[in-house]
Protein backbone atom coordinates (compact mmCIF):
# COMPACT_ATOMS: atom_id res chain seq x y z
CA UNK A 1 0.00 0.00 0.00
CA UNK A 2 3.29 2.31 -0.18
CA UNK A 3 3.12 3.20 -3.46
CA UNK A 4 -0.69 5.14 -2.98
CA UNK A 5 -0.89 8.64 -2.18
CA UNK A 6 -1.81 9.91 0.62
CA UNK A 7 -3.82 13.02 2.00
CA UNK A 8 -0.35 13.61 3.83
CA UNK A 9 1.85 13.34 0.81
CA UNK A 10 -0.22 15.73 -1.09
CA UNK A 11 -0.57 18.45 1.56
CA UNK A 12 3.12 18.08 2.33
CA UNK A 13 3.74 18.90 -1.34
CA UNK A 14 1.22 21.57 -1.42
CA UNK A 15 2.82 23.38 1.77
CA UNK A 16 6.18 23.16 0.20
CA UNK A 17 4.31 25.37 -2.91
CA UNK A 18 3.02 27.58 -1.12
CA UNK A 19 6.01 28.34 0.80
CA UNK A 20 7.95 29.21 -2.40
CA UNK A 21 5.36 31.64 -4.39
CA UNK A 22 3.33 34.71 -3.56
CA UNK A 23 0.30 33.87 -5.78
CA UNK A 24 -2.86 32.29 -5.02
CA UNK A 25 -4.00 30.15 -8.34
CA UNK A 26 -7.01 29.42 -9.27
CA UNK A 27 -6.56 27.64 -12.47
CA UNK A 28 -3.88 25.38 -13.71
CA UNK A 29 -2.83 25.28 -17.14
CA UNK A 30 -0.56 21.37 -18.03
CA UNK A 31 2.17 21.96 -21.24
CA UNK A 32 2.58 18.87 -23.27
CA UNK A 33 5.38 18.50 -25.57
CA UNK A 34 6.28 21.35 -27.63
CA UNK A 35 3.94 23.56 -26.17
CA UNK A 36 5.82 25.17 -22.66
CA UNK A 37 5.95 28.59 -24.82
CA UNK A 38 2.59 29.43 -23.28
CA UNK A 39 4.41 29.45 -19.56
CA UNK A 40 6.61 32.71 -20.62
CA UNK A 41 3.51 34.74 -21.04
CA UNK A 42 2.97 34.34 -17.64
CA UNK A 43 3.71 37.87 -15.50
CA UNK A 44 4.83 38.35 -12.25
CA UNK A 45 5.80 35.09 -11.96
CA UNK A 46 7.41 32.54 -9.67
CA UNK A 47 9.09 29.87 -10.81
CA UNK A 48 9.49 26.15 -9.16
CA UNK A 49 11.37 23.46 -10.48
CA UNK A 50 10.01 20.03 -9.75
CA UNK A 51 12.81 18.64 -8.07
CA UNK A 52 12.69 21.05 -5.35
CA UNK A 53 8.95 19.44 -4.56
CA UNK A 54 9.22 16.16 -2.25
CA UNK A 55 7.17 12.92 -4.18
CA UNK A 56 6.46 15.62 -7.58
CA UNK A 57 7.15 13.84 -10.67
CA UNK A 58 10.30 14.94 -12.31
CA UNK A 59 9.94 15.02 -16.19
CA UNK A 60 12.71 13.08 -18.36
CA UNK A 61 11.59 13.98 -21.96
CA UNK A 62 13.47 16.43 -24.09
CA UNK A 63 10.50 19.17 -24.49
CA UNK A 64 9.03 19.02 -21.06
CA UNK A 65 10.87 21.89 -19.02
CA UNK A 66 9.76 20.55 -15.72
CA UNK A 67 8.90 23.30 -13.46
CA UNK A 68 5.72 25.47 -12.45
CA UNK A 69 5.24 28.62 -13.00
CA UNK A 70 3.01 30.73 -10.98
CA UNK A 71 1.65 34.36 -11.49
CA UNK A 72 -0.96 35.87 -13.67
CA UNK A 73 -2.37 35.58 -16.90
CA UNK A 74 -4.79 37.44 -18.99
CA UNK A 75 -6.08 38.71 -15.19
CA UNK A 76 -6.49 35.11 -13.96
CA UNK A 77 -4.00 34.09 -11.37
CA UNK A 78 -2.58 30.49 -12.79
CA UNK A 79 -0.50 27.77 -11.70
CA UNK A 80 1.05 26.17 -15.43
CA UNK A 81 2.95 22.95 -15.13
CA UNK A 82 5.54 23.61 -18.17
CA UNK A 83 6.17 19.95 -18.45
CA UNK A 84 4.87 16.58 -17.44
CA UNK A 85 5.37 13.68 -16.33
CA UNK A 86 4.58 10.14 -18.10
CA UNK A 87 3.34 6.70 -16.53
CA UNK A 88 6.09 5.08 -19.58
CA UNK A 89 8.53 7.39 -17.54
CA UNK A 90 8.18 4.88 -14.47
CA UNK A 91 5.99 6.61 -12.40
CA UNK A 92 3.33 5.00 -10.75
CA UNK A 93 -0.36 6.58 -11.83
CA UNK A 94 -1.13 7.89 -8.54
CA UNK A 95 1.99 10.16 -8.88
CA UNK A 96 1.17 11.00 -12.29
CA UNK A 97 -1.89 12.17 -10.36
CA UNK A 98 -0.28 13.95 -8.12
CA UNK A 99 0.55 17.76 -9.70
CA UNK A 100 -3.63 17.64 -10.02
CA UNK A 101 -3.94 16.74 -6.06
CA UNK A 102 -1.94 19.57 -5.11
CA UNK A 103 -3.62 22.26 -7.63
CA UNK A 104 -7.35 21.21 -6.05
CA UNK A 105 -5.48 21.63 -2.74
CA UNK A 106 -4.09 24.95 -3.93
CA UNK A 107 -7.54 26.15 -3.95
CA UNK A 108 -7.80 25.89 -8.56
CA UNK A 109 -11.41 24.68 -9.62
CA UNK A 110 -10.72 24.91 -13.78
CA UNK A 111 -7.53 23.25 -15.43
CA UNK A 112 -6.53 23.40 -19.00
CA UNK A 113 -4.89 20.23 -20.12
CA UNK A 114 -3.03 20.22 -23.83
CA UNK A 115 -0.71 17.66 -25.03
CA UNK A 116 1.00 16.89 -28.96
CA UNK A 117 -1.23 14.01 -30.13
CA UNK A 118 -1.11 12.06 -33.29
CA UNK A 119 -3.98 11.82 -35.88
CA UNK A 120 -6.21 8.88 -36.21
CA UNK A 121 -8.88 10.35 -37.72
CA UNK A 122 -7.36 10.80 -41.42
CA UNK A 123 -9.46 14.07 -41.78
CA UNK A 124 -7.18 15.35 -39.39
CA UNK A 125 -4.10 17.70 -40.36
CA UNK A 126 -0.73 18.69 -38.53
CA UNK A 127 -1.48 22.15 -37.15
CA UNK A 128 -4.89 21.52 -36.21
CA UNK A 129 -5.65 21.93 -32.66
CA UNK A 130 -8.87 19.61 -31.35
CA UNK A 131 -11.00 20.10 -27.88
CA UNK A 132 -11.38 16.83 -26.22
CA UNK A 133 -14.70 15.69 -26.28
CA UNK A 134 -14.40 12.55 -24.68
CA UNK A 135 -11.51 10.10 -24.37
CA UNK A 136 -10.71 6.63 -24.35
CA UNK A 137 -9.36 5.05 -20.79
CA UNK A 138 -7.89 2.65 -22.55
CA UNK A 139 -4.91 1.79 -19.55
CA UNK A 140 -6.89 2.56 -17.14
CA UNK A 141 -9.46 -0.48 -18.34
CA UNK A 142 -6.47 -2.72 -18.19
CA UNK A 143 -6.33 -2.20 -14.54
CA UNK A 144 -3.27 1.25 -14.18
CA UNK A 145 -6.33 3.63 -13.37
CA UNK A 146 -5.01 6.53 -11.64
CA UNK A 147 -7.85 5.74 -8.63
CA UNK A 148 -6.38 2.66 -7.91
CA UNK A 149 -5.99 1.94 -4.56
CA UNK A 150 -7.51 3.43 -1.19
CA UNK A 151 -10.30 6.49 -2.11
CA UNK A 152 -9.04 9.70 -0.97
CA UNK A 153 -12.56 10.80 0.32
CA UNK A 154 -10.65 14.63 1.01
CA UNK A 155 -11.19 14.74 -3.21
CA UNK A 156 -14.30 12.51 -4.25
CA UNK A 157 -16.15 9.46 -4.14
CA UNK A 158 -14.86 5.92 -5.02
CA UNK A 159 -16.75 5.27 -7.88
CA UNK A 160 -16.98 8.84 -9.78
CA UNK A 161 -18.97 9.26 -12.72
CA UNK A 162 -17.43 10.00 -16.15
CA UNK A 163 -19.88 10.68 -18.74
CA UNK A 164 -18.38 14.17 -18.52
CA UNK A 165 -14.94 14.80 -17.78
CA UNK A 166 -15.05 17.55 -20.49
CA UNK A 167 -16.98 20.65 -18.98
CA UNK A 168 -19.42 21.59 -21.71
CA UNK A 169 -19.71 25.21 -20.74
CA UNK A 170 -16.23 25.83 -21.18
CA UNK A 171 -16.31 24.36 -24.41
CA UNK A 172 -19.21 26.62 -25.70
CA UNK A 173 -16.39 29.58 -24.42
CA UNK A 174 -13.69 27.69 -26.34
CA UNK A 175 -16.16 27.39 -29.93
CA UNK A 176 -16.66 30.63 -29.52
CA UNK A 177 -13.07 31.97 -29.07
CA UNK A 178 -11.85 30.14 -31.92
CA UNK A 179 -14.46 31.41 -34.14
CA UNK A 180 -13.37 34.72 -33.08
CA UNK A 181 -10.23 34.15 -33.73
CA UNK A 182 -10.33 32.42 -36.99
CA UNK A 183 -8.94 29.46 -35.60
CA UNK A 184 -10.02 25.97 -37.00
CA UNK A 185 -10.74 24.15 -34.14
CA UNK A 186 -11.84 20.47 -34.14
CA UNK A 187 -13.37 18.21 -31.88
CA UNK A 188 -13.08 15.08 -31.00
CA UNK A 189 -11.81 11.81 -28.75
CA UNK A 190 -8.68 11.22 -27.15
CA UNK A 191 -6.85 8.39 -26.75
CA UNK A 192 -3.64 7.70 -24.11
CA UNK A 193 -1.38 4.61 -24.68
CA UNK A 194 1.34 3.37 -21.61
CA UNK A 195 3.98 4.38 -24.73
CA UNK A 196 6.78 5.74 -25.42
CA UNK A 197 6.27 3.40 -28.78
CA UNK A 198 4.64 5.20 -31.28
CA UNK A 199 1.93 3.38 -32.74
CA UNK A 200 1.43 0.70 -35.47
CA UNK A 201 -0.56 1.08 -38.64
CA UNK A 202 -2.89 -1.66 -36.69
CA UNK A 203 -2.97 0.14 -33.87
CA UNK A 204 -4.19 3.26 -35.61
CA UNK A 205 -6.75 1.44 -37.83
CA UNK A 206 -8.15 -0.61 -34.35
CA UNK A 207 -7.61 2.60 -32.11
CA UNK A 208 -10.06 4.32 -36.03
CA UNK A 209 -12.24 1.45 -35.58
CA UNK A 210 -13.55 2.42 -32.31
CA UNK A 211 -14.22 5.80 -32.96
CA UNK A 212 -11.02 7.88 -31.80
CA UNK A 213 -10.05 10.89 -33.41
CA UNK A 214 -6.28 11.96 -31.90
CA UNK A 215 -3.76 9.70 -29.67
CA UNK A 216 -1.06 10.40 -26.92
CA UNK A 217 0.62 8.87 -23.86
CA UNK A 218 -0.81 11.88 -21.34
CA UNK A 219 -3.99 13.47 -20.33
CA UNK A 220 -6.36 10.88 -19.59
CA UNK A 221 -4.63 10.39 -15.72
CA UNK A 222 -4.89 13.83 -15.15
CA UNK A 223 -8.46 14.89 -16.31
CA UNK A 224 -9.37 11.36 -14.26
CA UNK A 225 -8.03 12.70 -11.37
CA UNK A 226 -9.16 16.60 -12.07
CA UNK A 227 -12.89 14.85 -12.36
CA UNK A 228 -12.29 13.05 -9.59
CA UNK A 229 -11.80 15.58 -7.28
CA UNK A 230 -14.92 17.86 -8.44
CA UNK A 231 -12.37 20.18 -11.15
CA UNK A 232 -13.66 21.93 -14.55
CA UNK A 233 -11.72 20.34 -17.34
CA UNK A 234 -10.77 21.81 -20.52
CA UNK A 235 -8.53 19.41 -22.82
CA UNK A 236 -6.71 20.21 -26.25
CA UNK A 237 -4.63 18.55 -27.86
CA UNK A 238 -2.43 19.76 -30.97
CA UNK A 239 -1.84 17.98 -33.97
CA UNK A 240 1.38 17.03 -34.85
CA UNK A 241 1.17 14.62 -37.28
CA UNK A 242 -0.86 12.45 -40.16
CA UNK A 243 -2.18 9.47 -38.93
CA UNK A 244 -0.37 6.63 -40.36
CA UNK A 245 -2.62 3.94 -41.60
CA UNK A 246 -0.68 1.92 -44.02
CA UNK A 247 2.66 2.33 -42.36
CA UNK A 248 4.16 4.77 -44.88
CA UNK A 249 5.73 7.16 -42.62
CA UNK A 250 7.60 7.30 -39.63
CA UNK A 251 6.99 9.00 -36.21
CA UNK A 252 9.67 10.50 -34.56
CA UNK A 253 9.76 12.66 -31.05
CA UNK A 254 11.50 15.61 -33.05
CA UNK A 255 9.17 15.62 -35.24
CA UNK A 256 6.24 15.57 -32.25
CA UNK A 257 8.70 18.65 -30.72
CA UNK A 258 9.03 20.76 -33.97
CA UNK A 259 5.09 20.90 -34.90
CA UNK A 260 4.21 21.60 -31.45
CA UNK A 261 6.47 24.43 -31.40
CA UNK A 262 4.45 25.76 -34.67
CA UNK A 263 1.28 25.05 -32.56
CA UNK A 264 1.91 27.43 -30.15
CA UNK A 265 1.14 30.78 -31.46
CA UNK A 266 -2.91 29.12 -32.08
CA UNK A 267 -2.80 27.38 -28.94
CA UNK A 268 -1.73 30.96 -26.91
CA UNK A 269 -4.11 32.21 -28.67
CA UNK A 270 -7.34 30.10 -28.07
CA UNK A 271 -5.97 29.38 -24.19
CA UNK A 272 -5.80 33.32 -23.22
CA UNK A 273 -8.90 33.62 -25.11
CA UNK A 274 -10.71 31.21 -23.14
CA UNK A 275 -9.08 32.49 -19.84
CA UNK A 276 -10.11 35.82 -20.41
CA UNK A 277 -13.86 34.37 -20.69
CA UNK A 278 -13.79 32.01 -17.28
Amino acid sequence: MTNFLTIEIIDHVTNQVLGKTKHKPTIGLILGSGLGALAESVSDADKIPYSELDSWPVSTVYGHTGQLVIGELEGKTVLVMQGRAHFYEGYEMSRVGLPIRVMKRLGIDTVIITNAAGAVNPKFEPGDLMMLTDHLNLIGMTGQSPLRGPNLEQFGTRFPDMSQVYDREIHKIARRVAQEKQIHLQEGVYVCLAGPSFETPADLRFLLAVGVDAVGMSTVPEATVAKHSGMRVLGISGITNKANLDGSTITTHEEVFEAGKLLVPKLISLVTGVLKSL
